[in-house]
């Protein structure tokens, strides 16, 4: 058993460390410049997504399955992106996902891919815990919506662009963490 001086010398070391691998409760604001992503994109509702009619999970499988992110010339980095756009009203509605990877310019996508521009601006970022995607991402959303709700995120969502950065690198589902990007209304004080 730890006496009390070991966790009073703990826990600032163990709180410092958290921090440093952004595992904190608070998300951290950045500034996000422009970019574009080309991949494949599905609709969607968070509606769907949590009463198990969900199209995300079958859009992952495509993109690994069918090679995507070969066919993508241009690449800007190895990492992999999650994009959710188009948003109807809010998490619950309408919205549209695209998975691929960041691309150096807006040239034209080749047949059969997308190419959505990630608008510069305001983002929350929280990473997620490593472990099985499947349950690390939907796990890291929920602190996210919490957040959300209790207007701790930084600002309130714009609902416009929101995006996931993933190591392309680790390719094992099983040990997954991504970068989760929420875009935040500007803020109109000067």
């Amino acid at each position: 058993m730890l006496s009390i001086r070991s966790v009073l010398i703990l826990v600032p070391i163990l709180t410092a460390i958290a921090i440093a691998r952004g595992q904190t409760g608070s998300p951290k604001i950045v500034h996000q410049d422009e970019f574009s992503i080309v991949g494949i994109e599905v609709r969607t509702s968070g509606e769907n997504e949590i009463s198990g009619e969900g199209v995300i999970g079958d859009l992952w499988q495509k993109f690994y399955q069918d090679r995507v992110a070969d066919k993508i010339p241009n690449r800007a980095d190895d990492n992999l992106y999650a994009i959710y756009t188009g948003y109807a009203r809010d998490r619950m509605g309408a919205y549209t996902v695209l998975i691929g990877v960041k691309v150096k310019d807006k040239s034209p996508a080749p047949v059969g891919l997308v190419l959505k521009t990630i608008p510069a601006g305001r983002y929350a970022v929280l990473t997620s815990e490593k472990g099985p995607g499947a349950s690390v991402i939907p796990s890291a959303w929920q602190k996210i919506w919490a957040l959300e709700d209790k207007d701790e995120l930084g600002g309130k969502r714009a609902y416009k662009t929101d995006f996931e950065v993933y190591d392309g690198h680790n390719t094992d589902p099983n040990n997954q963490q991504a970068d989760l990007y929420i875009g935040l209304k500007e803020d109109i004080k000067k």
